[in-house]
């Protein structure tokens, strides 16, 4: 049973794959903002489905936009 919900789960392909990304701007924070949580929390891999190295792009040009005071650290409800 466990093999067959497995089986069913469809991959997540990586979206900056997809467009051939290699650089993630950090000021593009609109696009940015959609792997965000509505915390503002860095969502994981499995959720987003973005490969290894470009999640660490990513965690890497949201922490870079929100030290240049681009993006808020915190979102407030």
């Amino acid at each position: 049973m466990a093999k067959d919900l497995k089986d069913n789960k469809k991959k997540k392909t990586c979206s900056f794959c997809a467009d051939k990304v290699e650089v993630i701007d950090y000021k593009d924070t609109s696009k940015l903002k959609r792997f965000l949580s509505e915390a503002g929390k860095i969502l994981p891999r499995r959720i987003t489905g973005t490969c290894a190295l470009h999640q660490r792009k990513l965690s890497s040009a949201v922490k870079k936009a929100r030290e240049s005071s681009l993006m808020a650290y915190v979102f407030e409800n």
